[in-house]
């Protein structure tokens, strides 16, 4: 392939089959119709992305685990959901008036209500 140089830049050697130039076939009414086939806007949908998991990991392990489970089976989700979060709040005013007694700062008590919330995980007391 030969490519001659003129004032106006290069010609030839460089041209693509999208533009016409040696040894392309799409002339005319052949590349009119390939650019109207070809769509001018492509639509990208979102990622689909999994859904977070708001279960607990520990699931079914620890000591307490099976009487927790079978509690919440007999008197249901909705009313051991409240009965547990009463006995969270009960705990955490516990821990809280621990940390009063002692003189404890707030992010003390704040830690130690974080190490009771692990605690429970792990003896099954959250399963």
């Amino acid at each position: 392939m030969a490519t001659s140089i003129s004032a106006t830049g290069f010609k030839g050697g460089f041209s693509s089959a999208f533009h016409g130039g040696q040894g392309s076939s799409i002339m005319g009414e052949d590349h009119a119709m390939l650019a109207r086939s070809v769509p001018t806007k492509v639509r990208v949908g979102k990622p689909v992305r999994a859904q977070p998991m708001m279960k607990n990991i520990n699931e079914g392990k620890g000591l307490f685990a099976p009487i927790v489970v079978v509690t919440r089976n007999i008197i249901g989700k909705k009313r051991f959901n409240q009965l547990r979060g009463k006995a969270i709040a009960l705990h955490s005013q516990v821990i809280t008036e621990f940390c009063k007694s002692i003189g404890a700062d707030a992010k003390q008590r704040q830690g130690l209500i974080r190490l009771a919330k692990k605690n429970g995980e792990r003896l099954g007391f959250l399963a």
